[in-house]
């Protein structure tokens, strides 16, 4: 056995190599109070609103008209997706799909094109006018308004449910339901008894995602004509109604809150881990081919169709030219630059957060990674709204006169992707390998330095391109944080919209895609990712 002296000698060179922890912990507070300030500047400028004036406007019939479309359209996305997620997750994971890799890659790629190009696309192509009339003579019904919102999220929305019930079901053991066929129970009677409580926990996640995303897209709903919050939010914005804003944004941010708490209690009591045996796959038989055409029309509508009509519009120029509307290289430019600006930023304050929360086990580490967690659940046009606040009443001389409101726009939003995925990392770091740097005398920024930040790398990697990814489609607070005379490819495609000049809208849209699928190639290839 150790000496005594030997063991407090190790102990004391273990709290010395790491950076000190109270340092750390304020860093990483300061970083949480940065990303929870804009609520509390937007509940600010809600609580100066006179009381009878916020009842009025509350209780009115247009706020009625709001809330009601928008939990309508939350809970028909949440419904149709799980209709589709879950079916496509079973059948790539417990059947005997041919190419079941390629159907994968296929169900999920929709995450990769914003659901507003989708809702560009399907406008511009239904409806007197629309290109299937041009092209064919024939005049379909128009998808938009409320139902058209449905459909187009629906389709983009999908993969959240499909990649989370995947998930489980590969993580869950298959041999249990084949034990529950053996005591007579039907296929689908071991399905709802036996895995469905196993995989509950993925399909609430997915189902979570899906509400989350339909409750705060704006550009399907704006581009659609359909009266939600988020829509509502920037029109009353627009025209300076800056009180009915902030209150119908402080309205949303409860129905979100109501949301998280419903999905905290579904879903708990299972584990979905259970082992790797994944039973005999189910034979499909002559519902082979009814099944890969089932996966291949969704691939054509989210994918095939929105790239043939942009493409379409490309090499077919209609109409008087709009030199206003023209494209710009420097749009593309601009965008890269504020979403790799966005990426960088993120991860440095990922960095004291996610590693104060990896190594310390602690209520005010939790407190504080959770904190970071704000701005993902809140829609960005209600981030977006609180910051014009912030610019304008505090920081005009920030507000839309450079990249930086808009940038620190953008971190409070994605922010938790870099977290995640570098407290991940972190939690991956075996000490041991700390402790080989401590026997060598290395301080704690260097030993950060030369061994946890190299090891921690490739999360820091991950999560910088996802925050690129996202910030890239990012919509509602693009075009409410901008900098003046600064245009981007998002800003292009909705100004395109509006001006009702599609052809426009091509080159912008088809860049993004260009640019969010190659991202994603980086992103797979840089985590090994495979599917199988």
């Amino acid at each position: 056995m150790k000496p005594i002296t030997s063991y407090l000698d190790l102990r004391r060179r273990q709290i010395g190599a790491d950076p000190p922890s109270s340092a750390l912990a304020a860093l990483s507070a300061l970083v949480a109070v940065l990303v929870v300030s804009p609520m509390a500047w937007l509940v600010w400028q809600a609580a100066t609103v006179e009381p009878a004036r916020a009842y009025e406007l509350i209780l009115s019939s247009q706020t009625a008209l709001v809330t009601a479309n928008s939990v309508a359209l939350m809970l028909a996305v949440t419904a149709l997706s799980l209709l589709l997620g879950v079916p496509l997750a079973v059948l790539t994971t417990r059947t005997d799909l041919p190419y079941s890799r390629l159907w994968t890659v296929v169900a999920a790629l929709p995450l990769v094109i914003p659901s507003y190009i989708g809702a560009i696309a399907f406008v511009g192509m239904f409806g007197p006018g629309g290109e299937v009339d041009t092209l064919f003579g024939a005049t379909l019904p128009r998808v938009d308004g409320l139902r058209g919102a449905v459909f187009i999220v629906t389709l983009y929305t999908y993969p959240y449910v499909f990649l989370t019930t995947r998930a489980a079901l590969l993580s869950t053991d298959g041999s249990l339901a084949e034990a529950a066929r053996t005591l007579n129970a039907s296929r689908l009677d071991a399905f709802r008894r036996v895995t469905l409580p196993q995989i509950r926990p993925g399909i609430a996640a997915g189902a979570l995602l899906a509400a989350l995303y339909a409750i705060s897209d704006f550009g399907t709903p704006a581009f659609m004509g359909a009266n939600v919050f988020t829509s509502t939010i920037y029109w009353e914005f627009s025209g300076f109604a800056v009180e009915y804003a902030a209150l119908l944004a402080l309205q949303l941010v409860a129905i979100v809150a109501v949301v998280l708490v419903i999905e905290a209690g579904i879903g708990r009591d299972q584990d979905a881990s259970g082992g790797t045996d994944r039973g005999q796959p189910i034979r499909l038989g002559a519902w082979t081919w009814p099944a890969m055409g089932f996966v291949s029309a969704l691939g054509v509508l989210t994918l095939v169709v929105p790239v043939a009509i942009f493409t379409g519009w490309l090499v077919r120029s209609v109409g008087d030219p709009i030199p206003s509307l023209a494209f710009q290289p420097e749009f593309a430019l601009n965008s890269v630059y504020f979403a790799l600006l966005a990426a960088f930023v993120a991860c440095a304050f990922a960095l004291p957060v996610a590693y104060y929360s990896g190594r310390t086990n602690s209520l005010a580490s939790r407190v504080i990674e959770r904190a970071t967690y704000v701005g993902f659940a809140v829609p960005g046009v209600v981030i977006g709204l609180a910051l014009v606040f912030l610019g304008t009443r505090t920081l005009p001389s920030l507000y839309r006169q450079g990249v930086w409101l808009l940038v620190f726009a953008y971190v409070v939003r994605f922010l938790p992707q870099a977290v995640g995925t570098v407290r991940s990392s972190v939690l991956q770091i075996d000490d041991s390998t700390l402790e080989a740097a401590r026997t060598l005398d290395a301080g704690p920024i260097e030993t950060f330095r030369r061994v946890t930040l190299p090891l921690i790398m490739p999360g820091v990697v991950a999560g910088g391109i996802l925050v690129f990814l996202t910030t890239m489609k990012e919509l509602p607070m693009t075009l409410m944080l901008q900098p003046v005379g600064t245009n981007t490819l998002v800003i292009a495609i909705w100004e395109a919209q509006n001006a009702l000049a599609y052809r426009y809208a091509a080159v912008p849209a088809l860049l993004l895609i260009l640019i969010s699928g190659l991202t994603m190639v980086v992103m797979l290839r840089q985590e090994g990712y495979g599917v199988t």
